[in-house]
């Protein structure tokens, strides 16, 4: 008979002992079942904060430049915003190497762009970091400011973790983490500082006219005023007064938008979450499917975590690169 405790004898002779194999832990990706951004990010509000982050973005004379000189958007604005989607759901709810992959691939784009100053007829990168730190801050903005308008309560220890967290998603579009805001005060701060440089020029002005009114077939118009328009009036009502007045439209008093951004919000949460995800491209049902259903995103259960997610138990979570992120013991 083998020995039991050096190995066993077999066909072929001795071999290893039986060791006991541990499961192996499914990727949670950059962010993870236990972060606010998985959370709130499934939220079907995201489209409306989307649309406003398009508005906000505009009002950086450089940035919708770039946008205006390397890409048809009037042609493809609804793919542009599909892709943006995609690139976000794929950063949230993806693997670890999928969202490294989307990273990559959307800076080696840019790292090859370049567009001219409409003031100075300077030539610039795309990717000049201070147009990515814009874009960035202009779309955590968009998302925070409409998820917690619309009715997600989120605590102001929430807020900040949601804004730190996203400094991973800074990383992968090429910038310096350090140098991201870090919570809702640093990018209050942010705006305050970018807020002289900002301006409606044409460009600005034609992605309003386009959002307003995005070209669809005459049969399609109907539908478009009825579905469309008043997201696009939604969101455009949801800016900071600041940026309707550089825009030099009026907007709904700031009362009557809160109001209807939380009857949308409940509106849109009353369609069955399941239904809603089955669009593609499904990062959500793929995500689940791949962590299992303790990892279904909703924003009702940050409530009851507010005491965990914002009690000093809170873990560092170093992503590989020397960047940590602050979230809870996986």
């Amino acid at each position: 008979m083998g020995d039991t405790t050096t190995g066993r004898t077999g066909p072929s002779g001795p071999t290893s002992p039986t060791r006991p194999t541990s499961p192996i832990r499914p990727d949670p990706g950059l962010y993870g079942p236990s972060s606010v951004t998985w959370q709130c990010h499934g939220d079907p509000v995201m489209w409306i904060a989307g649309v406003r982050a398009l508005y906000l973005q505009a009002l950086h004379p450089r940035a919708v430049r770039g946008v205006m000189e390397n890409s048809d958007f009037r042609r493809d604005a609804w793919g542009r915003l599909l892709r943006t989607a995609d690139f976000v759901g794929t950063l949230t709810y993806g693997t670890t190497e999928a969202a490294e992959r989307a990273g990559a691939s959307v800076r080696a784009i840019h790292r090859k762009l370049s567009a001219t100053d409409p003031g100075t007829g300077e030539r610039f990168p795309v990717d000049d970091p201070e147009l990515l730190l814009w874009i960035h801050c202009a779309q955590i903005d968009s998302f925070l400011h409409v998820l917690r308008r619309s009715g997600v309560r989120l605590t102001p220890g929430q807020a900040d973790r949601y804004v730190d967290e996203n400094r991973v998603n800074a990383r992968l579009v090429g910038l310096d983490p350090a140098g991201v805001p870090a919570d809702t005060a640093a990018l209050a701060a942010y705006f305050e500082h970018v807020r002289p440089g900002l301006a409606a020029g044409p460009d600005a002005q034609a992605v309003y006219d386009f959002l307003q009114g995005p070209p669809v077939p005459p049969l399609l118009g109907p539908g478009r005023n009825l579905l469309w328009r008043p997201i696009a009036t939604l969101a455009y009502g949801s800016l900071p007064d600041w940026a309707h007045h550089l825009y030099g439209r009026p907007a709904p008093a700031p009362r009557t938008v809160t109001r209807r951004l939380r009857l949308t919000g409940r509106v849109l949460r009353g369609i069955p979450a399941g239904l809603r995800w089955k669009l593609p491209p499904g990062h959500i049902l793929k995500a689940m499917r791949r962590m299992g259903p303790g990892s279904r995103p909703s924003t009702h259960g940050l409530r009851a975590a507010a005491s965990i997610l914002d009690g000093p138990g809170r873990a560092s979570h170093d992503d590989g690169g020397g960047f940590k992120t602050w979230r809870s013991p996986d």
